[in-house]
């Protein structure tokens, strides 16, 4: 009954309830003798958790993207550019984890059924076949050299770095070379083991590209710190002008400079030097002795300051197996890519001499083609735009992430700002759409979603749901899709159906929320230095209501209410507009202090920027004493302000109030991350830990959305507003990308007014500014 093989899932044979416990790398590889030119040949592939295929040798993709329990994907590869005549290798290297999220990586989700999924076929022009599915006739072996370590004892949600042992029995298994006579057939897997219904079983195709990749090398020596070369030697190294060898019993510490930021696949070769160890240390920053804050954060200064700082991060280690030859040399090539901007080399070598042949790495990421184009009469811009664009593309994989160095995690209140980016500068909306679906298949029974996912935690964050409806309603903006919002339409319900069940007999909405780890639900606002006891949430959170969720629930039912009246639901948009007005007036009159400032929670006399923000955008407050609430907390620093994470809505309120001329000093923030050589935006001021995090690339909205003053004015962009938002410049220009074509505006200031010129495409109506 050869039917029931037919599953194309197939795992190897010799897995144990050991297996299980840990992250453990299987090879596969099928060899395939090809007679004649090849006409077509298509790989469909998938794994749980990950692969990496291989063909003769070379790296083709890495997959699947990340699915959950719901639904898994698969990766069409057409691998024909590969193939040659005679005898083709296809190698694929599959990272299991372990069920346990505790135990691997927690933005990948992995099921009960470890496997590799293949289908596909070869087609010759002379009519011949070969079939490519996945069977009994592939060859399959665990890989005993990798031992995946914890990053961190208390909190490792990543799990990718390595304590790595080159083996000589499988160097060169991805070649037509390679003796494979002794290793397992796979075990196919019968249709019943592996429903369609659930994953991994029920693939779906991949909905967004394929990561680039793109050969690069270190740009330069930061630091000799111990070795028999001088610094010029490394750099003819790292530029490969020359290979390095080192004596038996000798140590060497290099540490290399990237030139900046970067994610990607390392890659280094040796010859000979059997017993040698090699340790690479990635690194964001140069960082001082010391620490801040409660998380014990290192102090940080200048970050390419090697005199007076040093170097802190993750490892992997390489134990050299000692058969790499100069035409055949042994390589090191970490399984998942990694994030550094530096990276310090320690080699210790045994009782053999090692040569390093070569040092490269392949930059990887999405492939977000930037194609705004902006320019001010502040030349400081140009520097913060440098360091943003890059932040936003390295928080771009297969999700948007938080952060690329700790976390890899897509957070619903980053990705909403990072979408919004990705939109003003490419009009792309195909991550978007991706991640606007995996947050959807996160709700929960009681109505909120997981405030990152896919992560196999749980783990919510009350506010950052609306969040998710600005997501939905930022699209609509753009793109118009209404089936799209009809899909969200009943996540969106749920939502606030959640913070109506829980307010107050006074109008508000209650405690539903505290501290990370110390109730159920974390009411994280922002990471403000005043808050940091607090784990990022107002003090007043501690032991009842705090304002900002009452503000954030008024602003997703009146974000729900634009959404509804977009699909023609009067009455529900209705329905959610008087709701709206409801908390709000329980607002005014519970979190209202003498001062006209709205407090942190309902009788607190504890203030912050950000409800004074809020009041402005959801208009709790009027304009008169919305301006100058939020004026009074500029002036006055004593109130919480407002830190990276929330400057998105901090310019949004200082653009609706007219108090755009006030981000001038809020750019400094950018602007001392760029005198402190940041390449990329930091997570926050005070709270730096990430070199990296996404909400950071501010600017990449402001100059195209606000200064050029580019934002759709009807849902799809069919009708555009151009008013651009002077502030303190004098003059701009630029190209903004839309979904609907290129726009071009130009203004300058002459003697107090704005004089616009601006192209749009043909059939875009222009509607003017508000008043």
């Amino acid at each position: 009954m050869e039917y029931l093989y037919d599953s194309n899932w197939i795992w190897c044979p010799s897995w144990n309830s050991e297996d299980k416990e840990k992250p453990r790398i299987v090879f596969f590889r099928k060899s395939i003798d090809i007679d004649g030119k090849i006409k077509e040949a298509a790989l469909h592939i998938s794994a749980d958790t990950r692969y990496k295929l291989y063909i003769n040798g070379k790296f083709i993709e890495a997959g699947p993207s990340r699915g959950d329990l719901q639904i898994w994907f698969y990766d069409t590869i057409d691998i024909m550019p590969y193939l040659k005549d005679g005898i083709n290798v296809i190698a694929v290297s599959v990272l299991r984890y372990p069920q346990d999220p505790e135990k691997g990586n927690h933005g990948i989700f992995r099921t009960p059924v470890p496997g590799l999924y293949v289908k596909g076929e070869i087609r010759t022009f002379s009519g011949k076949q070969y079939v490519l599915s996945a069977d009994a006739s592939w060859k399959c072996k665990k890989d005993d050299s990798v031992l995946f370590i914890r990053e961190e004892e208390r909190f490792a949600p990543l799990i990718i770095h390595e304590n790595a042992i080159g083996n000589p029995e499988l160097f060169g298994w991805k070649t037509d070379t390679y003796d494979d006579s002794l290793w397992d057939a796979a075990r196919p897997y019968i249709n019943k083991q592996i429903s369609k219904a659930i994953s991994p079983g029920n693939l779906y195709p991949r909905t967004i590209p394929f990561m680039y990749r793109k050969e690069r090398q270190f740009s330069g020596v930061m630091d000799v710190k111990k070795s028999g070369y001088t610094g010029q030697d490394w750099a003819d190294f790292i530029n490969g002008k020359k290979t390095l060898k080192f004596p038996a019993e000798t140590e060497e510490i290099i540490e290399l400079d990237a030139g900046e930021e970067m994610t990607g696949y390392l890659k280094t070769e040796f010859c000979h030097g059997k017993g040698s160890k090699v340790q690479f240390l990635y690194s964001e920053a140069y960082v001082q002795n010391g620490f801040t804050g409660p998380e014990k954060i290192p102090v940080k200064r200048d970050r390419a300051d090697n005199m007076n700082g040093h170097l802190q991060g993750y490892e992997d280690t390489y134990s050299v197996g000692g058969f790499g030859s100069p035409d055949m040399p042994e390589t090191y090539e970490p399984y998942w890519f990694r994030t550094f901007r530096f990276i310090r080399l320690h080699i210790i070598t045994g009782q053999e001499p090692l040569t390093l042949c070569s040092m490269h790495y392949e930059e990887t990421g999405y492939p977000l083609q930037v194609q705004t184009e902006v320019t001010t009469s502040d030349n400081t811009l140009a520097d913060i735009w440098d360091i943003s664009e890059r932040t936003l593309r390295r928080c771009m994989h297969e999700s948007y992430e938080d952060c690329p160095f700790y976390e890899q995690l897509q957070y619903i209140m980053d990705a909403r700002q990072q979408i919004l980016y990705t939109y003003a500068v490419s009009a792309d909306d195909r991550l978007a759409r991706k991640c606007l679906d995996d947050l959807k298949r996160s709700q929960r029974y009681d109505g909120l979603l997981n405030c990152c996912y896919p992560n196999c935690n749980p783990n919510v964050i009350p506010g950052f749901s609306v969040y998710y409806i600005l997501m939905v309603y930022d699209h609509m903006m753009y793109f118009g899709d209404k089936k799209l919002i009809e899909e969200h339409m009943p996540a969106i319900h749920q939502i606030l159906n959640f913070f109506d069940r829980n307010l107050t007999p006074q109008g508000y909405v209650g405690k539903i929320g505290g501290m990370n780890m110390e109730t159920p639900f974390w009411s994280f606002i922002d990471w403000a230095e005043e808050w940091n006891d607090t784990t990022g949430m107002p003090p007043a959170g501690v032991n009842g209501p705090i304002t900002m969720e009452s503000l954030l629930y008024i602003y997703g039912l009146q974000h729900a209410a634009k959404l509804a009246l977009f699909l023609d639901r009067r009455e529900e948009a209705h329905r959610f507009s008087e709701k709206a007005e409801k908390v709000r007036n329980a607002v005014r009159i519970y979190c209202t202090g003498k001062n006209s400032m709205l407090q942190d929670g309902p009788g607190v006399e504890e203030y912050s920027q950000h409800c004074q923000v809020f009041a402005v955008l959801t208009d709790t407050v009027d304009t008169i004493t919305g301006t100058g609430n939020l004026l009074e907390t500029i002036k006055n620093k004593k109130y919480t302000q407002c830190t990276v994470a929330m400057c998105f809505y901090l310019f949004r309120a200082l653009e609706k109030t007219g108090l755009y001329q006030y981000t001038n000093q809020y750019w400094d923030i950018w602007r001392n991350m760029v005198k402190n050589h940041c390449t990329t935006c930091v997570e926050a001021e005070a709270y730096a830990r990430s070199e990296c995090h996404g909400w950071g690339a501010l600017i990449l909205y402001e100059l195209p959305c606000v200064t050029l003053g580019v934002r759709p004015a009807k849902p799809g962009f069919r009708k555009v507003r151009i008013a651009p938002t002077a502030g303190y410049l004098t003059h701009a220009s630029g190209k903004v990308k839309t979904p609907v074509g290129d726009i071009q505006v130009s203004w300058k200031l002459e003697h107090g007014n704005c004089k616009v010129e601006y192209t749009v495409p043909e059939d875009i109506e222009v509607l003017p500014a508000p008043v």
